[in-house]
């Protein structure tokens, strides 16, 4: 079993990953800046930490195997979380990434197509840039996760596929994987690394 961080456990993301985390029987450390909601339990430690913060984030993941951050790009960037997981001494970070930066069949992201969201651009690109800095780190043993398109709260299927730089589209045309299944794969990549240094995607 491993000791694993989880940055951003409060959010939708972070806390299904925290559930699978625990459900699989590892140890978890949930951070975030108010962590009051998540309550006690068991295998379960909570730090109310400024992410920020960059003395206080490498204290609080000091020890850990793994750091998972489910932040939100927009007001975390690659620059704020690699160098305090590093100088805690933790080797792996994996990160909930997102869809934008995914490649469409003609070769281009879908952050770039005609029809993409403009209250999500921000973000899009700020996951992009972060997916940027990753595959410039020499250190770090990182995954970086991207969900489909549609990412919404629904049942725990445990029946996905698993893609690498394309975006995932079922025959009926959807792209979408509910925050359970995401947790799911991105777990099974902590227990059994299969995308050391890598972007992954899952989806129906």
């Amino acid at each position: 079993m491993s000791k694993i961080a989880i940055i951003g456990a409060t959010g939708r993301a972070g806390s299904q990953l925290l559930e699978e985390a625990l459900r699989r029987g590892h140890s978890v450390t949930a951070i975030a800046r108010d962590t009051s909601k998540i309550g006690a339990r068991a295998g379960l430690v909570s730090k109310n930490v400024d992410v920020l913060d960059a003395a206080a984030l490498q204290d609080a993941v000091a020890g850990h195997d793994v750091v998972i951050s489910a932040a939100h790009f927009a007001t975390v960037p690659a620059s704020a979380l690699i160098g305090p997981v590093k100088q805690a001494g933790v080797k792996r970070l994996l990160v909930v990434g997102g869809a934008g930066s995914l490649l469409l069949p003609d070769g281009t992201r879908v952050i770039d197509s005609a029809g993409f969201p403009a209250e999500y651009k921000a973000e899009a690109s700020a996951g992009a840039a972060f997916l940027d800095a990753l595959r410039q780190e020499k250190e770090l043993d990182w995954t970086f996760l991207s969900p489909s398109a549609l990412f919404f709260e629904g049942e725990r299927t445990g029946k996905f596929r698993v893609g690498k730089d394309d975006l995932l589209v079922s025959a009926d045309g959807q792209s979408s994987i509910t925050f359970a299944d995401y947790a799911i794969a991105l777990i099974d990549e902590v227990e059994t690394p299969k995308h050391s240094r890598q972007r992954f995607t899952v989806g129906y």
